[in-house]
């Protein structure tokens, strides 16, 4: 965008790349300092509150007070997890110099993004127009009627890396706004038309690749051919030695992985089956994987997935715990169950609220040291284990004396252990015993910070994964979890019908955004299928109607993001990009093609329909920008089974019907059942279905061709193994 760079140069040089990553409680900090961030529940605002910086949170009082005193704004965004956040907070937002200069003329403003995406997405927009990139921290001066005229990412003190320094910037910036007022209303201005242009409109329904001259529509057909074109993409895409589809950093894929089991489960893709397991492979012996406490990183910096930055996300561990209990349930492979469990015991373990919830994330840092918590040397390794056991475990993960990490190690499986199965069972077993007594060492050191947030959309992601993990696994506590979790955020979060977005120690605040109804009402369903209980899916249709009330965008093209009262924003967006998280409007999609399918309402397939129809151009042109909305379109594509088990709740046979839909893989199902002794939920499913000769059935339908009643747990079992090949 030549018009914005050239306004950048005439400003200050230009800015850096991605910098985003981990964090950890901010250093050391001056109490003397107090600011208006104290009264904030966010632990990354909180983090700022004793900044010599007269931070203003975003709202009416910042915003109020640029325009009485002219003066523009200097926003900063990032999350409690953000490395470089840090970086840029001890250098700058601790330094009584910068402080001075901020305060004298700059309203200064934080933003916790994970509170506030909205805000965070309109503004890495214009940095990304700026500047050719974005990531966090980010750094945006506005004018006191909220449109970005300057901006960029982490800016060190002093220049260097090629950056100018942030006081040389916060001096010129002030200067310009100063004399050069009406060049920096002009810019303001056409980036405001920019940016209102790139959110508020969908991308235009036409021609796709696919289907050159032909309008995009939305038919089975259709979309089954663009996920087929997207497979083959993603196929040729593949990194052949490390796994993964791009060079570093490479994030985590779980969405393209699960989009290429569903080709290989669909259409016996082979390639799409190797694509998918080689990732999974390399991911899980890699560093990214934490191979003592389980769980995963937020993503690598290299290409052979060695070293990562250290946070953890929620919302990783919550997708990737499901794309690796697909894998197994597609596959058995150990190894997949082995990381799923582990996944999601880590989180049982480390990141559960009190009340059920879970939190956001736990940082990189600890004693002011990135990664310090994970890393081990030969000699700690071997005074906890003994010489013996400790060769032993540093043979297994590669460790050397010299480290692979500043003298330390990241440990990362042996290439010549890459299978469990390359270990004797009692070898697998001594392994297990000395990892839990180097994580029991471990637990005795500093931890890293944890965000204890909890997001509503976040949380439904793990709500549903904790859901997947029993429905594979039979692991009672993900089903304790599932529930407990759901419980919390249906009794603390939904309030006269409304989401809300985050929870901290009792606090809820913040109104929900499209992610968080979708997310949430979703989950719902989920729940009713390990519980039954209708009351889940009467929530899940509830909240789904709100969210239509308060998002829709009347365009026929999707929701916005934000409701319609959300009054300090600059625009409203209509979400289709997937990032690390599925856009609200794919998640959306997803659970309305659900409630279509279990409710028999063809009011809630229409407005699916709606989003796959908005979203056929973006999946065809950039798939990469599509990975979730494409694992959706292929659950529309796919052949819709149905599985109706009629029969008491805890006869035997309802049991063993029920627990041989769930162990396998399949990802276009419907899964209802109904004990006779309980009122009839009104779901067309269940419409002429009893039990026959008094016993427990089982019905078995895909695209309304339907199976005989079955009774016999043995052959609904194999039936059912033959309907879904």
């Amino acid at each position: 965008m030549p018009l914005y760079r050239s306004f950048i140069t005439l400003l200050v040089l230009s800015v850096l790349g991605t910098r985003g990553g981990p964090v950890n409680a901010i250093g050391a900090t001056k109490a003397a300092h107090t600011n208006r961030l104290i009264e904030s529940n966010s632990p990354y605002l909180l983090q700022h509150a004793h900044n010599p910086v007269d931070w203003y949170p975003w709202g009416d009082e910042a915003i109020a007070k640029a325009k009485r005193e002219d003066k523009p704004i200097f926003l900063s965004i990032g999350y409690s997890a953000c490395h470089w956040c840090h970086v840029m907070a001890h250098e700058s937002f601790e330094s009584e110099r910068i402080a001075a200069i901020l305060n004298r003329d700059f309203v200064p403003v934080k933003v916790d993004r994970e509170e506030r995406p909205d805000i965070d997405e309109i503004y890495m927009q214009a940095v990304q127009m700026m500047t050719g990139s974005g990531g966090w921290p980010l750094s945006a001066w506005l004018t006191p009627d909220l449109k970005p005229f300057y901006g960029g990412t982490y800016f060190p003190t002093e220049s260097r890396y090629g950056l100018p320094g942030f006081e040389q910037v916060l001096v010129r910036l002030a200067h310009t706004w100063k004399t050069d007022r009406e060049k920096v209303g002009e810019n303001a201005d056409r980036m405001y038309e920019a940016i209102q242009k790139s959110l508020s409109d969908a991308p235009p329904v036409g021609p796709t690749q696919a289907h050159a001259g032909q309008q995009a529509q939305v038919t089975e057909p259709i979309v089954r051919e663009e996920v087929a074109n997207s497979v083959r993409f993603f196929v040729s895409r593949l990194d052949p030695q490390w796994g993964g589809f791009g060079r570093a950093p490479k994030f985590p894929p779980s969405a393209i992985i699960r989009l290429l089991l569903r080709a290989y489960h669909r259409n016996g893709d082979s390639a799409a089956l190797n694509a998918a397991t080689t990732t999974l492979d390399r991911m899980a012996y890699g560093g990214l994987y934490d191979q003592i406490g389980g769980g995963f990183h937020r993503y690598s910096v290299d290409p052979v997935w060695l070293v990562p930055h250290f946070e953890k996300m929620l919302y990783d561990n919550a997708q990737l715990a499901v794309a690796y209990t697909e894998a197994f349930q597609i596959t058995e492979k150990p190894l997949y169950r082995r990381i799923a469990t582990e996944t999601l015991d880590y989180v049982l373990r480390e990141m559960v609220d009190d009340g059920g919830g879970f939190h956001a994330a736990e940082d990189a840092d600890s004693e002011g040291e990135e990664g310090k918590y994970y890393v081990w040397s030969i000699g700690e390794v071997e005074q906890v284990l003994g010489k013996k056991d400790g060769a032993f475990l540093a043979r297994h993960y590669a460790m050397s004396k010299g480290g692979n990490f500043e003298g330390q190690n990241i440990l990362h499986v042996a290439e010549s252990e890459h299978e469990d199965e390359a270990l004797s069972a009692g070898d697998l077993k001594r392994l297990e015993t000395l990892k839990r007594t180097l994580r029991k060492h471990r637990d005795a050191r500093i931890h890293p910070g944890r965000d204890d947030k909890v997001l509503a959309a976040w949380n439904g992601l793990m709500v549903s994964a904790f859901v997947k993990g029993y429905q594979a696994f039979g692991t009672p506590a993900y089903r304790d979890a599932a529930l407990r979790g759901g419980e919390f955020l249906r009794a603390t979060m939904v309030r006269d019908g409304e989401v809300l977005r985050a929870y901290r120690k009792g606090v809820v605040d913040i109104g929900g955004f499209l992610d968080d109804y979708a997310a949430l009402a979703n989950a719902c369903l989920d729940l009713y299928e390990i519980s039954f209980d209708w009351s889940w899916v009467t929530e899940a249709e509830r909240i789904s109607e709100a969210m239509h009330v308060r998002f829709n965008s009347d365009s026929g093209r999707g929701y916005h993001f934000t409701a319609a009262d959300q009054a300090d924003l600059l625009t409203r967006s209509t979400p289709l990009m997937d990032s690390q998280v599925p856009s609200g409007n794919t998640l959306a999609a997803g659970v309305l093609l659900r409630l279509s399918h279990l409710l028999g309402k063809d009011v809630y397939e229409k407005r699916a329909l709606d989003i796959l129809k908005a979203a056929l151009p973006l999946a065809s042109r950039h798939p990469r920008a599509a990975t979730h909305m494409l694992v959706v379109m292929d659950r529309y594509s796919a052949p819709q089974t149905e599985v109706v088990v009629v029969g008491p709740s805890d006869h035997d046979s309802t049991t063993a019907f029920r627990e041989a839909a769930y162990r396998r893989f399949a990802p276009a199902q419907v899964l209802v059942q109904h004990d006779p002794s309980d009122p009839l939920p009104p779901t067309p499913l269940l419409t002429g279905r009893g039990m026959v000769d008094d016993k427990p059935t089982a019905y078995l339908c895909r695209d309304a061709t339907c199976k005989k009643p079955l009774t016999s747990p043995g052959e609904f079992a194999t039936v059912l193994d033959a309907f879904m090949d």
